[in-house]
């Protein structure tokens, strides 16, 4: 059922306690046409912008990738986490393939790229959306609260249409984001909390939430060749001078 979901967007029973922002992302990259030994279909968690798993839609492999991770593997909420994390693969996979940019590009298949988060701020307010992009190239923004798309590139026009058009697919997106997602998030903090409270004293400041303030604060894989860009930059106009 592609509507379904731990609770309901609107359920009055998914109450933070928490008085801290937190947030909880899934990173989703499917390959339409995976190498030999490449999975088809990975997906990345990350808590305040702290990845703790790594998990293989296909074989159901998950790699704990900090503590965090493995504070949480033994709740129930884990086991549904992942059926549903499989479950969002296999739907991006199934409407991926016939929805590709308007422009093509000759250096091979596209990679679908989504990027789920959700987060509650200071004042106990929760917020979730979604993220889509092709081969690093963010596309477009689906704000799970409204159900409203943002266009970021006219190359997922195609895809936001035709996405737009089935409401089973975006009810599922807005289902996943603002029940399960915030559900988990909730459920994780209770383990989470001294863990993340540790890290952050090990930090120079605690990480600020910022949904949707720019597409580079989300895809990380963009923020890190531009920096890199402006290095190469740098050194060329000191050697200038």
């Amino acid at each position: 059922d592609l509507g379904s979901g731990l609770f309901s967007p609107n359920s009055p029973s998914l109450c933070f306690a928490f008085t801290d922002p937190h947030s909880l992302s899934y990173n989703f990259t499917i390959s339409p046409w995976p190498r030999h030994g490449q999975p088809w279909c990975e997906v990345q968690g990350e808590v305040d912008q702290k990845i703790f798993l790594s998990y293989d839609c296909g074989t159901a492999k998950i790699k704990y990738m900090s503590p965090l991770g493995e504070e949480v593997k033994n709740m129930s909420a884990w086991e549904t986490q992942t059926h549903t994390l499989r479950d969002t693969g296999d739907l991006l996979q199934e409407h991926g393939p016939d929805v590709t940019p308007e422009k093509h590009t000759d250096k091979g298949p596209l990679t679908l790229q989504a990027r789920m988060t959700c987060w509650h701020e200071d004042n106990g307010h929760t917020s979730a959306f979604w993220e889509f992009g092709f081969n690093g190239q963010l596309c477009f923004l689906f704000d799970s609260e409204n159900g409203h798309c943002t266009m970021v590139h006219p190359g997922g026009r195609q895809m936001k249409e035709k996405w737009e058009n089935d409401r089973a697919v975006t009810d599922f997106f807005k289902n996943v984001s603002m029940g399960d997602c915030r559900a988990w998030l909730q459920a994780f903090l209770v383990r989470w909390e001294k863990l993340l409270n540790t890290l952050a004293s090990l930090t120079t400041g605690p990480s600020t939430v910022q949904p949707m303030a720019t597409a580079s604060n989300h895809f990380t894989w963009i923020t890190t060749g531009v920096l890199t860009s402006f290095v190469i930059m740098g050194i060329i106009i000191a050697c200038i001078h």
